[in-house]
């Protein structure tokens, strides 16, 4: 778990500099990110966000269809995640515009390499703590070091599938997970066509995790989106 945890987390990278991306994705790939997109304009930022659910974004501020700002706001209306500035505009009205909006943090390009993944690190390990490998559930407990749930009458475990639906489901506990974001997390990166299969893997992991598995109140279904786990 540790810094493994957070080097799986994933990152959206927003510039016009095709260039830069190419640049910072690879610093990030070298320094052990494994989960990586880029945009390269808001609307491409937004539509990515929706569908793939990042949990950390680096924006510039200077778009061709608006500015990074503006995008800021909109993502905070999708998902609340940290987010760091990095752009060539070093005015401490920009600073301040863009910390007073919430912002984790403000780089000004140009930047060292080895700045840019400390500040990364520090603002992931600050924002997702460590995994526990017990997770209490309203009726159950998740160990996921042993992929098994433990209940008033006893011990289950569970599959690989469930495993990794409920891994994605913690991972952003109280925040709802798309059904593509779960088809993805169990099938990999062609998760299109498995809906079905998802829905039937979310009525075992109930009937594991549930009292009553036709009443949840753990595995919340978000109608038209997608699911919610809710720990204590």
């Amino acid at each position: 778990m540790g810094d493994e945890y957070l080097k799986r987390k994933k990152i959206l990278l927003v510039d016009d500099e095709a260039e830069l991306l190419r640049m910072v994705t690879d610093i990030l790939v070298q320094d052990g990110y494994t989960e990586i997109r880029t945009a390269g304009c808001v609307n491409d930022a937004l539509r990515i966000c929706r569908e793939w659910g990042p949990d950390f974004a680096v924006l510039d501020v200077m778009l061709p269809d608006g500015d990074g700002f503006m995008l800021f706001t909109k993502l905070r209306e999708i998902a609340d995640f940290p987010v760091l500035f990095l752009t060539a505009r070093g005015e401490d009205e920009d600073k301040f515009q863009g910390l007073g909006l919430g912002a984790d943090d403000y780089m000004v390009k140009p930047f060292l390499p080895k700045e840019l993944t400390l500040r990364l690190g520090a603002i992931l390990r600050r924002c997702y703590k460590e995994e526990s490998p017990l997770v209490m559930l309203e009726g159950s407990q998740v160990d996921f070091e042993r992929a098994e749930v433990i209940r008033e009458e006893g011990i289950v475990s569970l599959t690989a599938k469930e495993y990794d639906i409920l891994v994605a489901l913690y991972r952003n506990a109280g925040r709802i997970v798309t059904i593509d974001q779960l088809c993805e997390a169990a099938w990999g990166d062609n998760p299109y066509g498995y809906e079905n299969s998802l829905m039937a893997h979310i009525r075992r992991i109930r009937e594991k995790i549930e009292r009553n598995p036709s009443k949840p109140v753990s595995l919340l279904t978000v109608k038209g989106l997608g699911y919610k786990l809710k720990v204590l």
